[in-house]
């Protein structure tokens, strides 16, 4: 599995996180190749080599001829979908510019249908989007890790007008990441930049485990007195499916037990990876259920809100776990009483589990009223031969 980690000291921006993809690797021909795609005109890419400090990274920026452009959610939505990027980049740009406009919408009180964007809405900021979905294509990443992310301080001059940051539509997008103060007084994290990371991160946190293949340095406009403006990107494998995943708990002891089926899967509907109760001894002697739920850590929010309505717990506690998952695949065997499915567990490409599909030996087992024990072991026999 290839992860990409993004390690944001200074924030991170769009024009930014784009330098930091290229300087990895990701070829700017082909990148513009792409672009050309969304047929949008009056705009010049130039990427350059500059120093922050010590730290040598590329500069990655659009210059554009158009004024500014107030396009909407829709507009933006049907030029990339019009396209034919493939599906893949289309589905990430959009997204990216669904979660802004969402958050602009209730920053402003409209529907997010309605949001007109302004600086966003400009061709430089569609560009950045758009080519950081095509470069993870392009580079072939399976999930995004980022660091928490600085926000800054001061005052930031908006077609909104002059604003704190961060702005209002950053701090309702960054909702749910991990942050950590500054001192810089600048806008150290942009409303681009901030989506970026809240709807590719899967996790938040330090870098994890992985072999690290390539590093790309990208810098900021600005040359900071405090500290490098750069953020890099570092590409890497998890060997064996690694994952980083959050782990939400929660000990009940006044709940009808008859809800904890129903919330299981609720859960489990809205993404949760597994979900699991231990009876457990509380307070006052008290017999009770610990509840805990296994998610991406950009569902723990959702998922959390979903523990609160429907249980009775007032508090959850959760922390970042590492698991490691072997590779699966699934094979057809036939039997005498019919075809089943067998799910195989591989460890460096040799099988070292494998169990019929449960399911499939029910539902034959009940057509052939026979003990469905005798189902799953004639799969068992059939695989063996």
């Amino acid at each position: 599995m290839k992860i990409l980690y993004l390690d944001c000291p200074t924030g991170i921006s769009g024009d930014m996180c784009m330098a930091s993809l290229i300087d990895m690797g990701v070829d700017l021909a082909k990148l513009e190749d792409e672009l050309k795609k969304l047929r949008v005109n009056g705009y010049t890419i130039k990427t350059s080599r500059e120093k922050r400090h010590a730290i040598t990274g590329t500069r990655f920026k659009v210059s554009t001829v158009e004024s500014r452009h107030r396009r909407t959610f829709k507009d933006i939505k049907d030029l990339i979908w019009g396209s034919t990027l493939p599906s893949r980049v289309k589905e990430l740009s959009i997204s990216m510019f669904k979660n802004l406009a969402i958050a602009e919408g209730k920053v402003h009180g409209i529907s997010h249908l309605k949001v007109h964007f302004h600086e966003v809405g400009a061709i430089d900021s569609i560009v950045d989007i758009v080519g950081v979905a095509i470069a993870l294509n392009e580079l072939k990443v399976d999930k995004v890790y980022a660091s928490p992310i600085p926000l800054g301080r001061g005052w930031v001059n908006t077609d909104h007008g002059r604003l704190p940051v961060p702005a209002p539509a950053t701090l309702e997008v960054i909702k749910g990441v991990p942050v950590v103060p500054s001192d810089i007084e600048m806008e150290l994290t942009t409303p681009t930049g901030a989506v970026i990371v809240k709807t590719l991160a899967s996790g938040f946190g330090q870098i994890p485990a992985m072999t690290v293949e390539k590093i790309g340095y990208g810098v900021g406009g600005k040359d900071l007195k405090e500290l490098p403006n750069a953020m890099r990107a570092v590409l890497g494998r998890a060997d064996g499916g690694g994952q980083r995943l959050t782990v939400m708990e929660t000990n009940i002891d006044d709940m009808n037990p008859q809800i904890c089926g129903y919330l299981m899967e609720r859960l489990l509907g809205e993404g949760a990876l597994d979900v699991y109760f231990t009876p457990v001894q509380m307070k006052k002697s008290r017999p009770g259920t610990l509840l805990t739920v296994l998610a991406d850590d950009k569902d723990r929010d959702r998922l959390m809100e979903i523990m609160f309505k429907e249980s009775t717990s007032i508090g959850v506690r959760y922390h970042t776990a590492e698991r490691r998952c072997l590779e699966r695949r699934t094979i057809k065997v036939k039997t005498p009483y019919g075809t089943v499915r067998v799910k195989q567990s591989l460890l460096d490409g040799m099988v070292v589990n494998a169990q019929p599909e449960y399911e499939d030996c029910r539902v034959i087992a009940e057509k052939k009223k026979v003990p469905v024990k005798e189902v799953i072991d004639a799969a068992k026999k059939a695989l063996e031969q």
